[in-house]
Formats: C-alpha cells, sequence, structure tokens
C-alpha cells in the first residue's frame, strides 16, 4: 500500500508543530529505513514538516522500471499500481497497455502486431492449461487484477523460457504474502449504453454463480439410450429402436410403441428455452482481500504468511451484430450498404445478449526463513457465458429474403462454464552448505485442469414470413428439412502437470563476474473432447405455425414445453453423430536448458544460452458413439496414430548483450524459437471459433514454425525520473501457420496451413515524461508507447490452390499499435486522473480466396478516462468511462463491411475500502 504513494522530491521547512499525516510518514518510511525516521530524543515537541511533491505512477512505476532495467533480455514489466492507475479489471485489459501490444475479442493479447498463436503465457513461470474450446493459449481476462503482483512481458528469448515462443511471453506473477495485515473490500457498478434491455429466458437456479445447476444436462434416460439403441454407431430412430426392442423382447413391438418410446426420450430433454425482451441489470461486482505476517511462528525465526481472495463479477453486454458473404469483388463502382443486396449474395443480421459470470478464489500461504522461501497456492478461476440471441439470415438466390417473402429465423440460447484450477507449489533456496555455498535454487510444481462445459445449447432453425415487407407469422414445414431443433452438448478436460527448476551460482573475479545457470521443465498434459448432437425431425407432411408476432418468435424455444405438444406432433429425435467429432490429445515436453550471464566490469553483460526440447504430441479425432469395432479400430489404428502423432527435439539457442552507462542503456538479442499448431488447428474437427464467428476445421498436416529473432533497444533514464526507450525488431519465420478463407453454401470456412516463409520488422518506442511539476495543484505527465512494423508472408505457387495472393501481410498483424496516457496527480495525494487512448491498425481476420481480397479487421479508436478519489489512506473511489468515442467492431473485404459488431460505452463507479 505504501508504495501507491511515489515521490518526487522532499521539501523542508520549519514550523512549530508536529503537522506529518499518514500520507507523509508512508513517504517518509519509503525514503529512509525505520531507524532514521524519528530522532531517539522521545521528548522532542517540535518537528519539521516533510512535504511530498510527485506523481503516483512515477513513483509505483520505479520498482518495475527498476527491474526492467536488470533484466538481460528485452522486455516490459506493468506493476499492479499501473494497472490500478488505468482501471483495468483484468490481466487482458491491462496488456494491451504495453509497448507492441494489442487486445483482441477482450480475451487475447497480439504481441508486436502478430496473432495470438505467436504470444505465450505462464503463471509464476508455468504453464497452465486454457479453459477455451478452441485455443491453447489462455483468454487473460479470466486473471482479476486483484490477485496480480506484475506483468511481465519478455519480447527476446531466453533459454530458461519454453522454446514455444513468437512474439513474446506473458508471465503473470501474483500476489505472495503481504508484509502486514490487509483486509481490503471492494465493490463496484457499471452501466452500458446498449444494455436498457436485452434478451433472456428461463436458466438454472444457479446461472448467477456461472454453474448449471442439472437443468441443461443430457438426461440420463437419453445417455441411457445411446448405450442401448446401437446401430454401429448410437442411433436413436424410431426404425432403430423398434428394431433393438424387438429383438431384445423377442416379437415386434410395432411402430406405435417405437414411436412412444422415442418421443419419451424427447420429453426427457430441457424444453422451456423461449426467450423474452426485458430491462437488463447494471453490471455489478466485489472483491475480498484479507491477509495477514506473522513471525518467529514456529519458533525458528521466520515468517508465515497468508493471502486470500474472492471475487465476483455480473456483467452484462447486448449488441446487434451483421454478417455477410460478399456476392462480387467488383465493388469500387456500387454503391454498397446493409440494407440492399447490391454487393452482399447472404447477410445475417443478429441480436444477442451475453451475461458473464466471473467467480474466482485464491488462496496463498508462504514461509520464509534463513534464505528459504516457500508458497504453496490454490486458484480457481470460472468465467461463465449465458447467451441469448436471434439472427435473421437471407439469401436471395434460395428465396430467402424479406422481399421473397420469408427469411431464416436463427434462435439460440447457449450456457458455456469455463473453469480453470490450479495447485501450484514454488520455492527459492539460497544455499551456505558447504560446496553449494552461495548456489541460488529455485522451483515450482503446478498441477492445473481446465474444463469447459456446455451442458446444453439449444439452435433452432425455422422461417420468419413476410407479407408486403412486413412480418406475419413462424412456420416450420417438414419439407423444409436441415436441423429445426439442435441440441448441442460439449464437454472438453485439459489437464497439465508442470514441474521446473533452476539452479545458479555466482563467480567473481576482479572487475568481473559470470553467473552460471542451469535447470530443467517437464510438461505433460491430457486432452479429453466430446461433444453430441440431438435434433429433431419432423414428417413430411408436418406443418407447425410456431409464432404469430415478433415477440412471441422469440419464445419458440418453449414452444415443445408441454408434452401434449409432443405427442400431437409428428417429430422424431435423433442422435446426430459424425464419424469423428470427439477427440482425444497428449503432450509431452522434457527440457534442459543452460546459460551464462557475465558482467564484464560496469558497462557490458554478455548473456546467453541453449535450450533442449524434447516435444511429441499426438490428436485423435474419433467419435465415442462408435460401437463397430470395423469403424473404431479404423481411426485408432495404428497408421492413425502415426499420422497424428508429432515427434520433434530441437536446441534453440540465445544470446544478448547489454552496454550500460548511468543515463542509458543499450541492448541486443537474438534467438531461436519454435511456435508449434494448436491442437484445435490439429484435428479434422470442424467447430465454430467464437473469435472470428466462422465455421473452421483443423488440418492434420500442419508443420510447426522456427523462428530466428533479433532485438535491439536503447534506453534512457533522467534524474527526475522521465525515462523512455526506442527498439527495433526483426522475426524470420519457417513455414507460418496462416488461416483462409474459403465459401461455399453461402457461409464462410476457415482453414489452417504452412506458407512457405515470413518476415516481420519495426520499431518502438515507450515514455514516461513530465510535463509539468506544479499545475492545478499537480503534476501533469504522459506516457505511452508506440509500435510500427510491417510484415509479409509467401505462399509457393504449388500451394496457392485458391487463395487469391501468393503475397500479403501475416494473418492477425498491425502495422500500427499506439498507446497514450495524460496523467494527473494531486501533490495531496488525493486526487488521480488519467486520460487513456489505444488504437491498433488494420489486420488481416483471414485470407481470402477466389480472386476475393483479404478480411481485414478494422482500427478501433479507443479512449477511456479514469478519475480516482482518496479521500483518506484507506479508501479510493474509482470513476471510469470507456470507449467514449463509440466505435463499432468491424470487418471489410473488398473495401466493403462484411462483417460489424456494436461495442457498448461504458461508466462504472467502483469504492474500495482497507481496514
Amino acid at each position: 500500500m505504501l508504495n501507491q504513494f511515489g515521490l518526487e522530491e522532499l521539501k523542508m521547512k520549519p514550523i512549530k508543530q508536529f503537522k506529518a499525516n499518514l500520507i507523509t510518514l508512508s513517504l517518509l518510511s519509503l525514503l529512509a529505513p525505520a531507524s532514521q525516521v524519528f530522532a531517539a530524543d522521545e521528548t522532542a515537541q517540535e518537528i519539521e514538516e516533510v512535504v511530498a511533491v510527485g506523481s503516483r505512477l512515477k513513483g509505483s512505476a520505479s520498482a518495475v522500471i527498476e527491474e526492467r532495467k536488470n533484466q538481460a533480455f528485452v522486455a516490459d514489466i506493468m506493476g499492479s499500481e499501473q494497472i490500478s492507475r488505468t482501471g483495468d479489471s483484468d490481466a487482458a485489459s491491462a496488456l494491451r497497455r504495453v509497448t507492441g501490444l494489442s487486445l483482441v475479442n477482450d480475451k487475447f493479447i497480439y504481441v508486436r502486431g502478430l496473432g495470438e498463436r505467436y504470444s505465450s503465457v505462464r503463471l509464476n513461470g508455468a504453464i497452465v492449461p486454457s479453459p477455451d474450446l478452441t485455443r491453447n493459449v489462455i483468454p487473460l481476462d479470466i486473471f482479476p487484477s486483484s490477485v496480480i503482483e506484475s506483468l511481465a512481458v519478455q519480447k527476446a528469448y531466453s533459454p530458461d523460457m519454453p522454446a514455444a515462443f513468437g512474439g513474446g511471453d506473458v508471465n503473470i506473477r501474483t500476489k505472495s504474502i503481504p508484509s502486514d495485515r490487509v483486509f481490503k473490500i471492494e465493490v463496484g457498478a457499471a452501466y452500458k449504453d446498449t444494455n436498457d434491455t436485452g434478451l433472456v429466458y428461463n436458466g438454472s437456479d444457479d446461472d448467477w454463480l456461472g454453474k448449471d445447476d442439472g437443468l441443461r444436462k443430457m438426461p440420463a434416460e437419453i445417455q441411457m439410450a445411446l448405450n442401448k439403441y446401437i446401430n454401429g454407431l448410437s442411433d436413436l430412430s424410431i426404425r432403430n429402436i423398434r428394431q433393438v426392442e424387438s429383438k431384445i423382447q423377442g416379437s415386434d413391438i410395432g411402430q406405435e410403441a417405437a414411436i412412444s418410446l422415442n418421443k419419451d426420450l424427447i420429453k426427457s430433454l430441457p424444453r422451456d428455452f423461449g426467450m423474452v425482451e426485458k430491462s437488463i441489470d447494471p453490471d455489478f461486482g466485489a472483491k475480498i482481500v484479507f491477509g495477514d505476517r506473522y513471525d518467529d511462528v514456529f519458533g525458528f525465526g521466520g515468517q508465515l504468511g497468508f493471502l486470500t481472495s474472492v471475487a465476483y463479477d455480473n456483467e452484462w453486454s447486448n449488441s446487434t451484430e451483421f454478417n455477410s458473404v460478399l456476392a462480387t469483388k467488383d465493388t469500387e463502382e456500387l454503391e454498397c450498404s446493409k440494407d440492399t443486396f447490391t454487393c452482399y449474395s447472404a447477410k445475417e443480421e443478429k441480436q444477442s445478449t451475453k451475461n458473464n459470470i466471473k467467480l474466482n478464489a485464491s488462496l496463498n500461504v508462504g514461509y520464509k526463513l534463513d534464505g528459504h522461501d516457500i508458497n504453496a497456492g490454490y486458484m480457481m478461476l470460472r468465467d461463465t457465458e449465458n447467451e441469448a440471441s436471434y439472427a435473421m439470415y437471407q439469401e436471395p438466390s434460395k428465396s430467402l429474403s424479406i422481399e421473397s417473402g420469408q427469411v431464416t429465423r436463427k434462435n439460440l440460447t447457449s450456457f458455456e462454464q469455463r473453469e480453470l484450477e490450479i495447485l501450484q507449489v514454488r520455492g527459492t533456496h539460497n544455499l551456505t552448505w558447504s560446496l553449494l555455498d552461495g548456489v541460488g535454487v529455485d522451483w515450482h510444481y503446478t498441477d492445473s485442469t481446465a474444463t469447459t462445459d456446455i451442458p446444453s445449447e439449444l439452435e433452432i432453425s425455422v422461417r420468419d414470413l413476410y407479407v408486403n415487407g412486413e412480418y406475419s407469422e413462424t412456420v416450420y414445414t417438414g419439407s423444409s428439412g436441415g436441423n429445426p431443433y439442435l441440441y448441442r452438448y460439449v464437454a472438453m478436460e485439459d489437464e497439465v502437470e508442470n514441474f521446473g527448476w533452476n539452479a545458479s551460482k555466482a563467480f567473481y573475479f576482479d572487475g568481473s563476474e559470470i553467473e552460471l545457470k542451469g535447470g530443467g521443465f517437464f510438461v505433460d498434459k491430457t486432452r479429453d473432447y466430446r461433444t453430441d448432437f440431438l435434433k429433431y425431425r419432423f414428417g413430411q407432411n408436418e406443418s407447425l405455425s410456431l409464432a404469430d408476432t415478433p415477440a412471441q418468435a422469440l419464445g419458440i424455444g418453449s414452444y415443445f414445453r408441454d408434452d401434449s405438444t409432443v405427442d400431437m406432433t409428428d417429430v422424431e429425435l435423433l442422435f446426430q453423430e459424425p464419424a469423428a467429432d470427439d477427440y482425444l490429445a497428449a503432450q509431452k515436453i522434457d527440457a534442459y536448458f543452460g546459460s551464462f550471464d557475465y558482467l564484464m566490469g560496469e558497462k557490458w553483460r554478455f548473456s546467453g544460452g541453449v535450450r533442449y526440447e524434447d516435444f511429441r504430441q499426438v490428436a485423435l479425432a474419433y467419435s465415442r458413439s462408435i460401437f463397430d469395432p470395423a469403424l473404431l479400430a479404423d481411426k485408432l489404428s495404428e497408421e492413425a496414430i502415426q499420422q497424428a502423432s508429432v515427434m520433434e527435439d530441437d536446441y534453440f539457442g540465445s544470446f544478448s548483450v547489454t552496454y550500460s552507462e548511468k543515463s542509458y542503456q543499450l541492448r541486443f538479442g537474438y534467438g531461436q524459437t519454435i511456435v508449434r499448431p494448436d491442437l484445435r488447428e490439429l484435428t479434422p474437427v470442424q467447430y465454430q471459433d467464437p473469435l472470428t464467428d466462422y465455421r473452421t476445421l483443423g488440418n492434420p498436416t500442419l508443420e510447426s514454425s522456427y523462428l530466428d529473432n533479433f532485438d535491439f533497444r536503447a534506453e534512457f533514464y533522467m534524474e527526475n525520473g522521465d525515462n523512455y526507450s526506442i527498439g527495433a525488431f526483426y522475426k524470420d519465420i519457417d513455414k507460418p501457420i496462416e488461416a483462409l478463407l474459403t465459401e461455399a453454401d453461402g457461409r464462410f470456412t476457415l482453414e489452417f496451413d504452412n506458407a512457405d516463409t515470413a518476415f516481420v520488422y519495426g520499431i518502438e518506442a515507450e515514455w514516461l515524461l513530465e510535463l509539468s511539476a506544479d499545475a492545478l495543484g499537480g503534476a501533469i505527465f504522459t506516457s505511452g508507447n508506440v509500435t510500427l512494423s510491417d510484415s509479409e508472408v509467401e505462399i509457393l505457387e504449388a500451394d496457392k490452390g485458391d487463395l487469391t495472393n501468393l503475397k500479403r501481410r501475416m494473418t492477425g498483424h498491425s502495422k500500427y499499435v499506439a498507446n497514450f496516457q495524460l496523467n494527473y496527480d494531486s501533490h495531496n495525494g488525493n486526487h488521480q486522473a488519467s486520460v487513456i487512448y489505444n488504437v491498433f491498425g488494420d489486420r488481416i481476420l483471414a485470407a481470402g480466396v477466389n480472386d476475393f481480397d483479404d478480411a481485414y479487421e478494422q482500427p478501433i479508436n479507443s479512449l477511456d478516462l479514469v478519475y480516482s478519489y482518496y479521500p483518506n489512506f484507506n479508501t479510493t473511489v474509482t470513476f471510469k468511462v470507456k470507449n467514449l468515442l463509440g466505435q463499432n467492431f468491424e470487418v471489410q473485404q473488398n473495401n466493403v463491411v462484411i462483417r460489424e459488431k456494436e461495442m457498448a460505452q461504458q461508466i462504472s463507479l467502483d469504492v474500495s475500502m482497507e481496514f
């Protein structure tokens, strides 16, 4: 807490009475040892008043700046106080303030303009699994800022890091035991301008906790039926039920009995998912942090402490979305509008409401004794998304348009619970035993499990009818086919066991010193993914009038709520199972490294080393509902396993040179690294990518990409605390993985393939400068960063396929990323304000095919305002305004908007108190 109040200078002036307040005493305790704060004369009645003048940010940044200066490799550090200043509630939103980083979908970080595949994330140095169904990279929004001590972004590779390193490595370092007792409570609320009304439906009683209470899960009756009614695969059709039951009973049970058994299965399903539109409550959240430290608990003179926290957030997000497929690539002469089909062959307009519940709990216990420090921690991070939406799809070539009199309606209700549990034990030891005197050892063991559960998702695809452009009714006829009522169930479990250790020893010579370091890093990972589909099939002559008004059309998820409606309808429940929609995956990494850090005099520093990694992985796609031994043997054959396996072992080297003077440092670094494809990208199973909203198909032939990384940076540090830096980087990539955009049946599909080569280069600058030391009763200063870069990927003519461009920018790369902050700190420590601006350049979402241009995500100019008031030493009131410019997410292809999503403007108020 004391570091919250940084100082620039101390002004001394004599007074007659002692007037030092809590802030003054805190600043004094930082400036001098406790024995020097007060004179030994207890009878002194007068003391000089100490007045602190300076900026809170510059004070809080000093520690992380010093750490960055001492790094052997190029890195950026963001401390907890800097995160607090910008009002960011999680790691993802905080990291977009770091030089060269931009945020995608509020979850993933792009480093130096490269996609999320080129960034890696660790927790206190350990690898943990991702609860995201579609990516190995952890969605960073699940880590609340309340548990973060600092964020370290290393942009130059060092051998003590995993070799899977592209744009950078993010190490989230959590808070450990406090220096004194801490008890903090924070509550807050937020309002979004898009959230006056939204879509809701009847969920379970525990939805507010981000957990389904069993209402949505697949009924036990259906699970038993899937294991009973088998025809090579699980088969719930009336025909197969009749055959199986007749065989069991020894005589034909008849068609009516089979129909009745099938309808009993329908009746066991949850069928009350009708939506309504209603007012949405404001977002709200609360956090509690409690910790303490105790001296000499066990009689050995050590210190025992703990820190525990619980955080809860309930957030709503209501938005309108637009998705489309271009009809022509020649759009320059056309007047394109989202309201017409001049440029589009198909388009979809969607209204979506999402309720996100985040429930996080953590406990850290630590013990320190004579150079030994052991910490044990548990963390549970739950992030649940509950969605209700409807979309209107038009494709005139298939007579689907308002003008033609009918459009496809898609109603969706989905509940996705993501959870990450982490158990971590860490230790650092400074040994003093005989030959081991001076040896430092640190280690960590982490056992973590990520789960994703979609207990039930219901998508309804029917027709809205129009007469003279006006809504008439919502209907479905059996002759239309398709999947009118489709249930999806998904379960994924990802387990990672990670152990790592390092040992180091320094040797001192006349005018120089060298530290030698070595260690091991071991990862065992398994993933189990399953998805199941159930659907209604209606008789050819069945015709349903589902709704007469748009409001009733929202409620068709409850049309079959009553058993009598099921009985009166010619409907059959089917189990829809592709031959391979589940998969098992395992990954094992054994790594060892050796490194050196040589200081020659006071100015030169040489660092480097080599890492060896033995990487093994297998990902097998199959179906759990296969009961045919021949078919199952084909999916799990030795040949299939070999084709799905990746076996790589290699050495990765790095080298860094630093030249230091009192006021500046010059750094150069080189590293060899690798970027491996995600498990989902390797598995030939189709899925819906929530980031791009495109259906996506994995490619089991993908190869890893090898990188050569070059970095240079000059850092300058002024006596008054100002600092700035400028750097350059270059990356050469062999066989980069690129996303390709194909079109079929009026829909886009994302696929992955290796290009031949790619490179990315750029320059980046960062600064923290004081503009005025005494303006408006405080200090005004600016901070920020800018990254300018370019890239090029080249595809061989033989691999072109349907691609439009053989040379282009890399997928996900932005030519510029910029962050600017204008900050104010009052001298009395009561007020703090920041105006924060962030922007990134357009980036390719997916490569174009069939002569269509690449699809570009457009820049978003983000402007936020954060004001904090400190009425006393223990209370903070924070007011935030986010997205002042109100710009929407937008994707363009051939200079025409093909995707758009409404982005909310938000105001929030948070109050925190320490006791």
